[in-house]
């Protein structure tokens, strides 16, 4: 079993240059990230006070937010329609020239936040096609009976990346700006790179059809589908009232004091216990009772959220977002392996497509929800409300959701298509 386990990426090499693929993007997108909300919020601090500067950083989210939702649902189609492999490619491009962008913003003297936002915007739109795209290609490249172990390879992956990303963008932000965008942009070209290797047939079997009745036909599908559907707007709306991300720098640089290096290390914290819950998913993957801990990994979240905001021990807020980390991979595990394993091929793009936006909402909504709270409450009073929130939110999906309360990996597999 164990040589088994080891012998995974040599048998699938297509897999493993999409899985490479996706952690040096994961660590380019992440080194932007913490790279943008650093220098924006630094940025704004010379001439407004923390709490407007809060909801700046918080704009960003914003303003990436609008043009994935706007073209998302395109891009789950176009992802069922051409080969998903020259789609990555593509969007690989337009992250490396977004980078560069931002790289030659930050060179100038007083760089524009009209700018910088602008940029972040067009980022969105890569985002929008990147996603469905990178999911629906995944099982493409591996047998259909070890999706799960796959996913498992998969979400290591993201929280390797996800704690290389913000540690690599806090120390070249305390560097130098432009020198932090230049890496993204060369880490972005590196993963355009390893899909290009791939080797095999990444275009889907295209039935034909009009666009609109074929996104309409996706939203059905998820929306027929009430364990999915709880699922995926569970995580949606825990994150965007629990999410603290957007708050980090001004925990960083005004309530714990510990600086841009500190601040990566934060931004690190929810990745390295993603990463130890990852492991330990690989090993023993969740297949009874998946809805359950679904449910107690989001109040889980909530209750991490809350000991992270009233925190002014660094170590302490870092024990508490490796525990939300940790909550939060749990949750998307059990939404990955519901959405991969039961949706037929040809339409994966557009139901990845569906839970990428909510995926989006949660994230880039969560942090500009995150900013108008901290306009109004302050940041400790912002993350205590988000956590509180996505509290409250588990006992009402576990009531309105009854199903998800009781899902079963192994027996959703066989059960979901004679649903649709």
């Amino acid at each position: 079993m164990s040589e088994a386990k080891d012998s995974f990426l040599l048998r699938y090499p297509n897999f493993s240059l999409l899985l490479l693929g996706r952690l040096l993007s994961t660590v380019a997108m992440l080194t932007q990230s913490v790279t943008l909300g650093w220098q924006v919020y630094s940025i704004a601090r010379l001439e407004h006070s923390v709490e407007y500067s809060a909801f700046l950083v918080g704009m960003i989210g914003l303003v990436q937010f609008v043009p994935m939702f706007a073209f998302v649902l395109l891009a789950g189609e176009t992802a069922d329609r051409y080969d998903r492999r020259k789609i990555l490619i593509a969007c690989s491009l337009l992250q490396v020239a977004c980078s560069a962008g931002l790289a030659a913003l930050a060179g100038m003297e007083r760089p524009s936040l009209v700018g910088i936002f602008a940029i972040a915007a067009l980022f969105g739109v890569g985002r929008a096609f990147t996603m469905p795209a990178s999911a629906s290609l995944g099982p493409m490249l591996v047998p259909r009976d070890i999706l799960p172990r796959a996913i498992g390879w998969n979400t290591l992956a993201m929280q390797a990346g996800m704690v290389l990303g913000p540690w690599l963008g806090g120390v070249l932000c305390a560097i130098s700006v432009p020198a932090a965008y230049g890496t993204s942009a060369a880490l972005y070209a590196a993963a355009g790179v390893a899909v290009w290797l791939i080797a095999a047939n990444t275009k889907p079997d295209h039935r034909g059809g009009a666009r609109l009745k074929l996104i309409a036909e996706g939203l059905t599908y998820v929306w027929s589908n009430k364990i999915v559907f709880g699922a995926i707007s569970l995580d949606l709306f825990a994150v965007l009232l629990g999410g603290v991300t957007a708050l980090l720098p001004v925990f960083a640089r005004d309530i714990l004091h510990i600086g841009p290096d500190g601040f990566g290390l934060l931004r690190s914290g929810p990745a390295i216990g993603g990463g130890l819950m990852a492991l330990a998913l690989s090993t023993r993957p969740i297949q009874r009772d998946a809805g359950f801990w679904m449910l107690v990994s989001v109040a889980s979240y909530g209750l991490a959220t809350i000991i992270f905001a009233v925190s002014t021990w660094v170590w302490v807020s870092m024990l508490a977002l490796a525990a939300l980390g940790a909550a939060d991979t749990v949750s998307v595990f059990v939404r990955q392996s519901l959405i991969q394993i039961v949706t037929p091929d040809p339409m994966r793009g557009r139901v990845t497509a569906v839970s990428s936006l909510f995926i989006s909402a949660s994230n880039e909504l969560g942090e500009f929800e995150s900013g108008v709270a901290a306009r109004f409450l302050g940041p400790v009073g912002a993350a205590i409300f988000g956590g509180a929130g996505s509290i409250v939110l588990t006992g009402v999906w576990a009531r309105i959701f009854p199903a998800l309360r009781t899902a079963h990996l192994d027996t959703v597999r066989t059960e979901m298509p004679a649903k649709r």
